[in-house]
């Protein structure tokens, strides 16, 4: 039996990261140490997956951003949800909302 890894399901990326920016502005690496801890440490997102969805999601008008100082004193880019961000995140919760109610379902039925 394969152990079970801890891979995210296609398209959540986006909706973490506009969850976590929905607490307010934050640079790459501190959106990559939020998920990290408030996900138990489960999810680790690496670098190479993370810049490319924030740069989509700057480009969709989800995020904006601005250059700024770290909290180590370095320059970095802090990433803003935006409205229509706010408006995606809402409508992506409710939807992740009725998977999850869905095969919580199925799971209890079958005995899983």
């Amino acid at each position: 039996m394969e152990a079970s890894r801890n891979e995210l399901l296609p398209g959540t990326l986006d909706l973490l990261i506009l969850s976590t920016l929905h607490a307010g502005p934050a640079h790459g690496y501190t959106i990559m140490e939020a998920i990290w801890s408030q996900s138990g440490e489960l999810f680790r997102v690496e670098e190479g997956a993370l810049y490319p969805a924030l740069h989509r999601l700057e480009v969709k008008g989800l995020l904006s951003a601005d250059w700024g100082l770290s909290e180590a004193n370095r320059r970095a880019k802090f990433y803003i949800l935006t409205k229509a961000g706010q408006s995606r995140l809402a409508a992506e919760k409710a939807n992740w909302d009725r998977i999850s109610t869905g095969m919580r379902r199925i799971l209890r039925a079958s005995g899983a």
